[in-house]
């Protein structure tokens, strides 16, 4: 055990210095790190956070602008009109949408995504009412609050990439969800190139990429470690790692929930692989990690969603800025890689 603690140790300090994990590598952390051994190894992830990211942990708080009757049939979603659970409504008023964004302004986050159902803008006219209405809703966001305006609205083209971004979009979401390879048993209604192709769109337009996926739906460590290098292939900046909570009614509804141990070796692995990037604790931290919240904090998290989820429940804020200052840490604009 000292022998391949020090080992780790030495990983480590390459990575700070500016080296890269190689896949191999990855997979010997998923391979020789024992039970005893995981808080060990997020310690070394987290001393590679504080070399590389800093103390600050970037908050953003997300609301459905739009919920259910979705054409998509992402198996994990109760927004599927495939397996439906989650309410149905169209396109929320501009009112409303800045109501939530200064709420989550005064909840202290730093970001606000609007978050639609679908497949995406892409498959709208590009002058449609629905989108001038949220092109509307972030100029007023902008105007009216010191938050920063996030979308996540599914695929986009390259000219509604530019639009959103001359709106003053600055991030937006677009999950990979797995590996290319686990990929078709997740989504069968459109592919992982589909995503990947929109988060091109993104960048080429000058909008910083938001892209992860979730952790827990079956998929073995070679797809996570896949996801994640994928990731750092496609330059992508901040990235929410989402830990899966079964929904009730969806075809991954009877999947246990994930041991919040190997959450930590996840996130953790996660952290050595992408060293600069924003790792964003998202969907099902409360429900997976319950009072280990901390430890992600601690295992190379600098990014947190505050506030409410989609469809489920998240905890107050105010638990949350406790469990921040607690661990010494703040809220922020955490530092942007810049490559």
């Amino acid at each position: 055990m000292v022998a391949w603690e020090e080992e780790l140790t030495q990983w480590g300090d390459r990575i700070i210095a500016g080296g890269c994990l190689t896949r191999d590598e990855a997979l010997t952390l998923t391979q020789r790190t024992q039970p005893e051994e995981v808080l060990f190894l997020c310690a070394v992830a987290d001393r590679v956070r504080q070399a590389r990211c800093g103390a600050v942990v970037d908050l953003c708080s997300i609301t459905n602008i739009k919920s259910g009757a979705c054409s998509e049939n992402c198996s994990f979603c109760s927004q599927s009109a495939h397996h439906p659970s989650a309410p149905i409504y169209g396109l929320k008023p501009t009112a409303e949408i800045v109501a939530e964004a200064k709420a989550a302004e005064a909840a202290g986050a730093q970001r606000f995504c609007l978050v639609s159902q679908g497949r995406g803008l892409k498959y709208n006219s590009p002058k449609s009412a629905e989108f001038t209405q949220i092109l509307d809703a972030i100029a007023r966001i902008q105007a009216e609050t010191q938050v920063q305006p996030c979308c996540a609205l599914g695929e986009v083209t390259a000219e509604q990439a530019i639009a959103l971004r001359e709106a003053g979009v600055t991030r937006y979401n677009h999950n990979l969800e797995s590996s290319a390879a686990f990929y078709p048993q997740v989504v069968s209604s459109h592919t992982w190139q589909d995503r990947v192709d929109t988060i091109r769109n993104l960048k080429a337009a000058g909008i910083q990429a938001c892209s992860g996926g979730i952790i827990g739906m079956g998929e073995s460590w070679e797809d996570r470690i896949d996801m994640a290098l994928a990731l750092r292939d496609l330059a992508v900046e901040s990235i929410p790692i989402n830990l899966l909570n079964p929904r009730p009614g969806t075809p991954l509804g009877d999947r246990p929930k994930l041991d919040p141990y190997e959450a930590l070796q996840a996130i953790a692995i996660f952290r050595l692989l992408l060293p600069d990037r924003i790792l964003r604790y998202a969907g099902g931290r409360e429900a997976v990690m319950g009072e280990l919240q901390a430890l992600g904090l601690q295992a190379g998290i600098n990014a947190m969603l505050i506030g409410n989820y989609l469809t489920t429940l998240g905890q107050p804020p105010e638990a949350d800025h406790a469990m921040l200052a607690r661990l010494g840490r703040q809220g922020g604009n955490a530092p942007v890689p810049t490559t």
